[in-house]
């Protein structure tokens, strides 16, 4: 076997590519028809599944890497994004409880993709940067484990 390795998808790119598919999402679901709860209705579940593993990942690998690897800073920005991660899965309780009937669930989607945009910006502003301090080798492996992990958790989202 040679000694090449396989190049690994970078763990900052694949969050990010997350945050732009999760975002295009939301668009899309602004774009949707006033009455058609069968559409939002789909349209929810995707998002949501999409938030639920994203969060996964970053809350069982990504996080704690940043948190070994840097100072008190990104501590407090760790705890900061688990805050806000804490405040998304209760918004998305809330909106799976309701359905797309209801009528405070539009409004209650916007609040939730407001608070999803300004989690991802900051996350790419403040939180990434920390994970290019790694070293090389270990961000390797944390990206290797990410990609694999996201892989695993979107298979047993799947519906049955």
């Amino acid at each position: 076997m040679s000694d090449t390795k396989i190049r690994v998808r970078k763990a900052t790119a694949l969050l990010r590519e997350d945050h732009e598919n999760v975002k295009k999402m939301f668009s899309a679901y602004e774009e949707i028809e006033e009455g058609n709860t069968e559409q939002k209705a789909e349209l929810f579940e995707a998002i949501k599944k999409e938030l639920t593993v994203h969060a996964q990942i970053e809350e069982e690998i990504f996080y704690p890497a940043i948190e070994a690897g840097g100072g008190e800073e990104s501590e407090d920005l760790i705890k900061e994004a688990h805050e806000e991660h804490r405040l998304v899965k209760q918004l998305l309780e809330e909106l799976a409880e309701m359905g797309p009937e209801s009528d405070t669930f539009d409004a209650k989607l916007k609040v939730l993709k407001e608070n999803v945009l300004h989690h991802a910006e900051e996350e790419q502003e403040e939180i990434f940067p920390c994970f290019d301090e790694l070293d090389k080798d270990e961000r390797d492996q944390i990206s290797e484990t990410l990609a694999s992990r996201k892989q695993q958790l979107s298979q047993e989202e799947e519906p049955e």
